[in-house]
């Protein structure tokens, strides 16, 4: 089936070139527009926090995401002064559509305002800096602007710029190890275009996806990046075949395209579909922002094989292919394999201690559902955090919200809910955690109708901390009618911090079960692909192997100080929660490629008659270089994400970065094999009903 539909490729290549031309031109044209799509929301539907945020769009025309926050450091001044800064911080705020002044404080010597709005966080980000150059004209020099849609706005082309380079980076470093592995030859460009065609079909269908769903900031980061290292790696081992199909029939590239096509091009549409359904379990977790990583990412793989199956047979055709390069010889590996052949027990023990040491950290792991300290200092929506952070405390910024619903119009202003309010807030400002709280009865804490009403509770520490989280939980079991409010009265919790939890909760509940679904599809797959029981267990086991490698070496690289600063990376002693999910289902997916690489053609050989141990040296001899060569070139790619400037990207960088030398070097060099020749015939066993025997 795959011959034919070669032969189809190349007889209608003018076609199919002019298609993934305008695929080119369309996918940069998408790139340039998607940043007015992006988010960085952290809503869990269904959950407390998404209730309360809905009762304040509805109810309190404000979006949480839209929310700006000034701030402005004074000294000795009056109350009246204070009210002046007020004054102009809102005549300021008029250039903002539906702004609205939100809670005021003046708290050792900084004044911070909020400034709340109904506009959603990318039409609010619009406005951060013709709100900033009014403030900046208004006679309070030194004031700051931070909050959701500043931060959007100035992450944003800190983001494209960290962009630019990772793709200069790892265009670059991949171009020197292609000029390597296959000397100089017109054929070093076949990956390069490969990845060029794959990346801008991928950016075509984001945009579209951006235009109905959720996607998050840093999308077009992972999905360029990764997909840079992916793709090439996929084209790099079709390279690799066709040369050595080549060399066979030299007077017939034709034939050598046909053949490459069924076994190299075979091997990439598996490796493929197994990194997408890693990828696609995602999509099974109940929260947007995760599902967008899902749906996106798997896109990368995808499009990747469809790349493959469409262009890659016709640059192999156009392309010259001369310059052998004395690195593709596969006399090294196959002494190495004949070592572990003769030694397969002390290699594979020799291997589990040397992994075993190096994810003794994942035990110290704590996790967080994200951070507002981990952003570049240098941005002013940063600075003001930090400002805040030591005078007051960071929680200033994201306060939490209790919205109490009282059941009915015009209770709010009741003799016993003004009462029962008090005394809950009296008792609010007793936890230690509580910097401030704040509530009143009129605007904004009483919304039109009297129904609802809000409490504010500033934290001393940001929501991504364990003291707000703590705060989250005790504020969650407080009782309504032990403060005098009706027993049809009841409340939600809003804000980041709040989201935060249930986002937290909700992964918790979730990641069990992409785990599973992972595994499951991933064994079903390959049991089909490969006609065993064993080399899937196998190859999952080490999967496993290489992500609790991965996850030990971003706890140590990020909790060590000496090693953070010695890498230029944050030093942090919790790591993101989403960062540690999308890292599992990638890793897993990119591990199990060099896997499937290095299987098929142990395969191969064994159904050409070889023996177990001879199939296995053949197949390490054979795939080393390409296994190699792809694992440097994505490490590369993806030191673009462990090198910018965001503690999320950064995790999930240096995690696949270590991860993927960790699995190309240890777990496929050493584990791999040995592991093979101590299991022998049982390699390729298959229980008898599977294969249809009575």
């Amino acid at each position: 089936m795959l011959e034919k539909w070669t032969l189809t490729v190349l007889k209608y290549r003018k076609s199919i070139l002019l298609a993934w031309l305008l695929l080119i031109i369309l996918g940069i044209f998408s790139s340039t527009k998607l940043d007015s799509h992006l988010t960085t929301s952290l809503n869990v539907p269904h959950s407390s926090s998404q209730e309360a945020d809905q009762i304040l769009i509805t109810h309190f025309h404000e979006n949480v995401e839209g929310t700006f926050t000034v701030i402005y450091q004074f000294k000795n001044a009056t109350n009246i002064q204070i009210s002046g800064f007020k004054a102009k911080i809102a005549d300021a705020a008029r250039v903002i559509p539906t702004s609205q002044i939100g809670e005021q404080k003046a708290l050792g010597g900084t004044l911070f305002v909020n400034i709340n709005t109904a506009l959603s966080l990318s039409q609010a980000s619009e406005f951060t800096e013709p709100f900033r150059k009014i403030l900046k004209t208004s006679g309070l020099p030194g004031v700051l602007v931070t909050g959701p849609p500043a931060i959007k706005s100035d992450v944003t082309p800190v983001l494209n710029r960290d962009l630019h380079r990772g793709e200069l980076i790892g265009i670059l470093f991949a171009l020197a190890i292609l000029l390597l592995v296959l000397g100089f030859s017109f054929q070093v460009f076949t990956p390069l275009i490969f990845a060029i065609s794959s990346i801008s079909a991928t950016a075509s269908l984001v945009f579209l996806i951006a235009q109905r769903f959720l996607v998050v900031l840093y999308i077009p980061n992972i999905v360029e990046l990764i997909g840079l290292g992916l793709a090439i790696d996929y084209s790099l081992l079709m390279v690799f075949r066709f040369r050595r199909e080549l060399r066979q029939s030299p007077s017939n590239p034709e034939d050598a395209v046909l053949r490459t096509m069924q076994s190299a091009g075979k091997t990439v549409m598996v490796s493929g579909v197994t990194v997408a359904i890693g990828l696609a379990t995602l999509i099974l977790v109940p929260i947007p922002f995760i599902r967008s990583l899902g749906i996106t990412s798997a896109l990368v793989p995808l499009v990747s094989i469809l790349t493959a199956i469409t262009l890659q047979p016709i640059i192999l055709l156009l392309l010259p292919s001369g310059g052998r390069s004395s690195l593709e010889a596969v006399a090294p590996f196959a002494r190495a394999a004949e070592f572990i052949i003769r030694r397969p027990l002390k290699v594979l023990i020799t291997g589990l201690l040397l992994v075993t040491a190096l994810s003794a950290s994942l035990f110290s792991l704590h996790i967080t559902p994200s951070s507002l300290t981990a952003v570049p200092a240098n941005l002013e929506s940063q600075r003001a955090i930090s400002m805040v952070s030591s005078k007051v405390g960071s929680g200033v910024v994201t306060p939490n919200q209790m919205i109490i619903d009282l059941g009915s119009v015009g209770l709010s202003q009741s003799p016993l809910v003004i009462a029962a309010r008090k005394a809950l807030t009296t008792e609010l400002s007793k936890n230690p955690e509580a910097l401030v709280v704040a509530s009143g009865a009129k605007e904004p804490y009483i919304e039109a109708t009297g129904r609802y009403l809000r409490i504010f509770i500033f934290a001393r520490h940001s929501f991504g901390e364990p003291q707000a989280q703590k705060l989250v939980s005790e504020l969650r079991k407080i009782s309504l009618e032990k403060y005098g409010f009706s027993a049809q009265s009841h409340f939600y919790l809003g804000g980041a911090a709040a989201q935060g939890s249930d986002l937290l909760k909700t992964i918790s509940h979730s990641f069990p079960w992409i785990i599973a679904l992972a595994l499951l599809a991933t064994f079903l797959f390959l049991t089909r692909i490969l006609r065993s029981v064993v080399l899937p267990l196998k190859a999952i086991l080490l999967d496993l192997i290489s992500l609790a490698v991965s996850y030990g070496i971003v706890v140590f690289a990020f909790g060590n100080q000496r090693v953070s600063s010695w890498l230029g990376i944050y030093h942090l002693n919790q790591i993101e929660a989403w960062a540690l999910i999308f890292l599992f289902v990638l890793l897993f997916g990119v591990s199990m490629d060099y896997e499937v690489f290095i299987i098929s053609r142990i395969k191969e050989a064994k159904l050409n008659g070889a023996s177990n141990d001879d199939a296995i040296k053949e197949g390490v001899a054979q795939t080393g270089i390409v296994v190699t060569s792809a694992a440097l070139i994505f490490i590369g790619a993806v030191s673009g994400l462990a090198f910018g400037h965001f503690a999320g990207l950064q995790e999930i960088g240096i995690g696949l970065g270590f991860g993927v030398l960790v699995d190309a070097t240890i777990v496929r060099g050493l584990l791999l094999p040995s592991a093979m020749v101590l299991l022998g015939k049982w390699n390729w066993w298959l229980p008898a009903f599977i294969k249809g025997e009575k």
